[in-house]
């Protein structure tokens, strides 16, 4: 299998390009920064918000060539950012424009030169990683709770196009102990009224591990159920 990931430095990322190199996937990793740690992934240094910046990576045909004669192929769209947190008229539009451009501009442009370029490949498979925030609303995450909402019906709606060999779902890991948590956690209550919640899973020591989560994700991408239904909880398969 040949596998990209975005967001692959740390956190879930991390967790998701270890579990697909233990089952000996050649592994591509976008991401801002490098993750030395990682042998064997061919990362390539990308600004996932610079939406210039993507296209001309593209056009440098990198993505083509690594997944050329590939047989089996995943695209993992794991990047994304939780901020800006507040209600409308506090956002500020920089901060919302890089939302927006990392967690669904990037993936859904990513998709598309993904599909464009396994158009050969007899199994092909796309992973949105969402979240229950694209599911249910909390106040002060409407910008979060937008854009994973967008991955979803993304999903749904490629799902109908029903190409060949083509598998896609968005999947909500549950919540993890990632450098994101602690960003939720240091958010005043004021603009995220359920921060106590969060605050308590981490006392509780009721985070799930980056690396185990990785692996749960890895082993359901890459099993015969993936594809089945385009929206996916994690916590829900037993």
């Amino acid at each position: 299998m040949k596998a990209i990931v975005t967001g692959h430095s740390r956190g879930l990322g991390e967790g998701i390009a270890r579990a697909l190199l233990a089952r000996g996937a050649q592994v591509m990793g976008i991401a801002r920064h490098g993750n030395p740690a990682l042998a064997g992934v061919h990362e390539v240094a990308l600004d996932l918000a610079d939406a210039a910046a993507l296209q001309a990576w593209l056009e440098g045909g990198e993505l083509a060539a690594f997944l050329a004669g590939a047989s089996s192929a995943l695209l993992v769209n794991n990047a994304g950012v939780v901020q800006p947190v507040g209600a409308p008229g506090t956002q500020g539009s920089a901060r919302l424009a890089l939302a927006v451009s990392v967690n669904v501009t990037a993936a859904l442009v990513l998709t598309d030169a993904f599909v464009a370029a396994t158009r050969d490949c007899p199994d092909r498979r796309v992973a949105h990683v969402s979240s229950g925030a694209g599911r249910a609303p909390y106040s002060g995450w409407s910008i979060y709770c937008a854009t994973k909402a967008a991955l979803d019906m993304h999903a749904r709606a490629v799902a109908l196009d029903a190409l060949p060999g083509l598998a896609i779902a968005s999947i909500a890991p549950g919540v993890i102990d990632t450098a994101m948590q602690a960003d939720i956690r240091a958010t005043p209550e004021h603009d995220f009224p359920a921060i106590g919640r969060f605050i308590a899973l981490k006392q509780d020591g009721a985070l799930a591990d980056p690396g185990t989560a990785g692996a749960q994700l890895v082993e359901y991408a890459t099993g015969r159920d993936f594809g089945t239904t385009p929206l996916v909880d994690l916590r829900e398969i037993g």
